[in-house]
C-alpha cells in the first residue's frame, strides 16, 4: 500500500493532473470537458487520466460511447490520511519543541 501512495504522490506532482483532479473534486466530467479547459489535447487528457486512474486517485464508468471520470474518494481518502500523518508529527514536534522552550 505505501508504494501504491507512493505512485499516487508522483503522479499529483504534475501539474495537470492537480489541476483535474481540481475539476473532478467539482464533480463528474468526460475526457471532452476537461480537455476543453485545458491547453492540452484530448489524448494527453486521456494519458493523464489514464495515470490517475491507474494510482487509484480517479475512477469511471461507461454512459453510451463515453467515459465519465469521478474521483474516487477511496483513493483520496487514503492520501488524505497520510498528509494528517506528517500534519499530526509536524504539529507533536512542534509541541515538543515550545515545551522545551518554556
Amino acid at each position: 500500500m505505501a508504494y501504491e501512495q507512493d505512485e499516487a504522490w508522483s503522479a499529483i506532482a504534475d501539474r495537470t493532473r492537480r489541476w483535474i483532479l481540481m475539476e473532478l473534486a467539482e464533480g463528474e466530467h468526460t475526457v471532452g470537458e476537461l480537455a476543453g479547459a485545458l491547453p492540452v489535447s484530448q489524448p494527453a487528457v486521456s494519458q493523464h487520466l489514464k495515470v490517475l486512474k491507474h494510482v487509484g486517485v480517479v475512477s469511471d464508468r461507461a454512459e453510451g460511447t463515453k467515459r465519465i471520470y469521478r474521483l474516487n474518494e477511496a483513493g483520496v481518502n487514503a492520501l488524505r490520511d497520510q498528509l494528517d500523518v506528517f500534519w499530526k508529527r509536524t504539529m507533536s514536534g512542534f509541541e515538543d519543541l515550545m515545551e522545551e522552550d518554556g
